[in-house]
């Protein structure tokens, strides 16, 4: 059965707290898993979680600010240890290759798995396969930083009364879904489109035409939301994001489920994001992420 979800590994911001581990969010996509921005101590997550190294096809990093990326050593060196059968790709900003050979090389090991670099170095499609492209969006950060985006290719819906009207039925169904034509008939006449599904991953940056083009009709979308509102000079200062200000890009956005992490230590009421978030307008799914968490993507409307 294919499975659409993520797995929440870490949610701190710049260091880990008692309750909050350093970033790290796994994508389920039905038979492929990517990980998003691990940080220190994401491998110990995933065993919590019950993830293992063979459930990883991806590795995307935003950028190499530490919290972000100081786990690529150990998660690396364990797809090593254990084998994994199949191609890992890892992308990253192109700017900090130098990082990337450091941390994927930063101690001896024996390497038994090639895992493909892929660096990124411009908005748009960074690969495709058959259920989704996996794109790339510049963001506003003092270190060069990356969002990443998945788009499932548009599908077609059958319409029961339209197929009756044209007398098609039982295995016909499925054969005119192969064809595309069957009897005369085309797919256009007896379906409707079925919007594929999206899901946006933005860290740390600020408000800037990335972040729109990410969260852009998004059914899932995981966003930074450092700070509260109050404090939106340091937001802008540090290259961060208020819990409005995410909320708000998410509703211009039409997000339907919003996910937000990346907290500052100097909270300590989660209820204070969901306040904020909600006052600035967005009206849909939203889950205050917590280390642990499991978030399904909406089902199709």
């Amino acid at each position: 059965m294919s499975v659409r979800e993520l797995v929440v590994l870490g949610t701190a911001s710049q260091v880990p707290t008692r309750h909050r581990n350093h970033n790290g969010y796994l994508l389920r996509w039905d038979s492929e898993g990517i990980l998003f921005d691990p940080g220190e101590g994401t491998q110990r997550q995933m065993v919590r979680a019950g993830v293992s190294a063979h459930d990883l096809n991806r590795i995307c990093v935003t950028h190499f600010h530490g919290d972000h990326s100081l786990g690529l050593a150990g998660v690396i060196q364990r797809i090593n240890l254990d084998r994994v059968p199949h191609p890992v790709t890892a992308h990253y900003p192109a700017s900090g290759q130098r990082f990337f050979e450091r941390l994927r090389y930063s101690t001896a090991y024996y390497e038994s798995v090639g895992v493909t670099e892929a660096p990124v170095a411009a908005d748009g499609p960074l690969a495709a396969g058959s259920s989704y492209t996996l794109e790339a969006y510049k963001l506003s950060h003092p270190v060069e930083a990356y969002g990443y985006r998945l788009v499932e290719p548009d599908g077609v819906r059958m319409v029961p009364e339209r197929l009756a009207a044209h007398g098609i039925s039982g295995p016909d169904v499925g054969l005119l879904q192969r064809r595309g034509e069957l009897r005369g008939v085309t797919l256009a006449e007896v379906g409707e489109v079925r919007r594929g599904q999206r899901f946006g991953f933005v860290m740390d940056t600020r408000l800037c035409e990335g972040v729109h083009a990410l969260a852009d009709g998004c059914d899932l979308l995981v966003i930074e939301s450092t700070f509260l509102d109050e404090d939106e000079h340091l937001a802008t200062e540090h290259g961060h994001l208020t819990a409005g200000q995410a909320a708000r890009a998410a509703a211009d956005a039409g997000v339907r489920r919003l996910v937000l992490t990346h907290f500052s230590q100097r909270y300590t009421d989660p209820g204070l994001f969901e306040r904020q978030a909600r006052a600035a307008g967005f009206e849909g799914e939203l889950t205050i992420a917590r280390d642990l968490d499991r978030v399904p993507v909406p089902k199709r409307l």
